[in-house]
């Protein structure tokens, strides 16, 4: 629109047209150009489909006898008035201008807004990611205290069960001693008098006592 703007204006305002910068040629372009190339600067023919013709004359032959009228002769026309048509286009111009430039400050303002809503979207996920990354790791970390506690109770558990069957071990054999004990209480006490009188009349023997009259007395007791 620039360009077409540009070219309104070098035929209806001329002092407003900018002449285009010259393109400066490549090394390829000079060497073409210097044996005699042409390398676009040599104008398009015009005319009709660019064949150089300006307009299609049919001709009538006509016999040499015959009369050709003269044409008549053509309309004066007065000196050529730039009108103020150049106005409307290059205002109808100047407002598509306007408006692709309005357009693109709205883009624009749109694009940075979505750029900045993005950014924020970016940085509150990171810093979202962060806190679920050290939640995580503090329950980890709080799961892996709870399975060692659960393992050391565990082992004390089993300790304990260990301990606790020795004990009744232990109370079963008491129980069983005793119980021997019990059963045997009379024949140990017997045995034990027993023991005790034989240990006496060991000891009357030692000291020079005489079992033998006694015995024999005490038969002779009995007999009568």
């Amino acid at each position: 629109l620039e360009f077409a703007r540009n070219r309104l204006n070098k035929f209806y305002n001329p002092k407003d047209y900018k002449e285009a910068p010259k393109r400066e040629l490549t090394e390829e372009e000079r060497m073409y150009s210097a044996y005699g190339g042409d390398i676009g600067t040599t104008p398009a023919p015009g005319g009709i489909a660019g064949t150089g013709a300006m307009a299609f004359v049919q001709i009538r032959a006509h016999d040499e006898n015959e009369d050709v009228a003269k044409p008549p002769p053509p309309p004066k026309v007065g000196g050529f008035k730039k009108q103020n048509a150049s106005k409307g286009v290059l205002g109808m111009i100047d407002m598509i201008v306007q408006d692709l430039k309005t357009e693109m400050q709205e883009s624009e303002s749109a694009e940075k807004n979505a750029q900045e809503d993005y950014e924020t979207l970016m940085s509150d996920s990171a810093e979202k990611r962060a806190a679920d990354v050290k939640s995580i790791s503090a329950r980890e970390g709080a799961i892996a205290e709870r399975e060692q506690d659960l393992q050391t109770a565990q082992d004390t558990s089993a300790a304990k069960m260990k301990e606790l069957q020795e004990n009744m071990e232990y109370t079963s054999d008491v129980h069983q001693s005793c119980d021997f004990l019990l059963e045997n209480y009379g024949k140990r006490k017997e045995a034990r008098t027993q023991e005790m009188d034989g240990l006496k009349k060991a000891k009357d023997i030692l000291s020079g006592a005489d079992f033998s009259f006694v015995q024999t007395g005490h038969f002779l007791a009995r007999s009568q």
